[in-house]
């Protein structure tokens, strides 16, 4: 039945740990999650990370939609 536990990881993103004589071994996420974990595993982009958080919370962000004007606006200018 791997394949229908496989299937629910990657489409209902579930996890599941493999146990064998009831001690955990192994675990099952979808490879998309994966992809994700071990990203976070690099301290450049945990660094990243912790920079925008900060950013936002000084009220430096602003709305993709008023960012994404700006930059039209920008290359009508430079034509």
């Amino acid at each position: 039945h791997l394949g229908q536990v496989v299937r629910r990881a990657h489409v209902n993103g579930e996890y599941f740990l493999l146990e064998k004589d009831g001690i955990p071994i192994a675990g099952l996420m979808s490879a998309e999650e994966f992809e994700d974990y071990l990203e976070l595993q690099d301290p450049k982009v945990c660094e990243q990370i912790r920079e925008s958080t900060l950013e936002y919370r000084k009220g430096k962000a602003r709305q993709a939609d008023d960012f994404l004007l700006e930059l039209k606006a920008n290359k009508r200018k430079k034509r």
